[in-house]
């Protein structure tokens, strides 16, 4: 019988989840148009971008956890992050929100629990708009953003080349 598992736990990213991250990122850069990234990167070149996620401020890096309850090693179950939307100072009250979940932790809730986290984290900061893009087809995170009142705003035809076919990405906004 396997180990009974503990809860999933949510909390800021810190530096040492730096190689677990990377890993998780890099499955969806190679198996899927999910990123538009194309080649996969280290963990020392996706330092920079945990980096940029600190535990205060509007660009915010969630990390959802779990161990067992003889105190394995905690294994990453999915991130969320805010990140600037745009570099232009007007924009610095607008954020773009994205969630990965490992491919074996699809469909518990994930990335429900990362979203609570990360918008709770993000609700005293100066922040009046969220934005997310989909790659298309995604039911699974269309339904997540819908699910925390997301609107569908439009969508880029055929933005992004990857996998030898062009993807569109439908955009979706919410009010923070």
């Amino acid at each position: 019988m396997p180990p009974e598992r503990t809860e999933v736990q949510v909390r800021p990213g810190v530096e040492g989840d730096l190689d677990a991250l990377t890993d998780l990122y890099n499955h969806y850069v190679r198996e899927t148009p999910i990123t538009f990234d194309t080649v996969s990167s280290t963990p020392a070149e996706r330092r920079p971008w945990l980096l940029s996620h600190p535990e205060d401020g509007p660009h915010r890096l969630m990390v959802a956890t779990q161990g067992t309850p003889e105190g394995d090693a905690q294994r990453i179950l999915g991130y969320a992050t805010s990140s600037p939307h745009r570099p232009k100072a007007a924009y610095a009250t607008s954020v773009e929100v994205t969630v990965y979940v490992a491919p074996d932790a699809g469909g518990r809730g994930i990335g429900t629990l990362l979203y609570e986290a990360l918008f709770a984290a993000l609700a005293g900061q100066d922040l009046h708009r969220a934005y997310a893009g989909i790659a298309q087809p995604n039911e699974a995170s269309t339904r997540l953003h819908e699910r925390f009142g997301f609107r569908y705003v439009g969508t880029y035809r055929e933005v992004g080349r990857k996998f030898g076919r062009f993807w569109d990405v439908a955009w979706y906004e919410k009010e923070l």
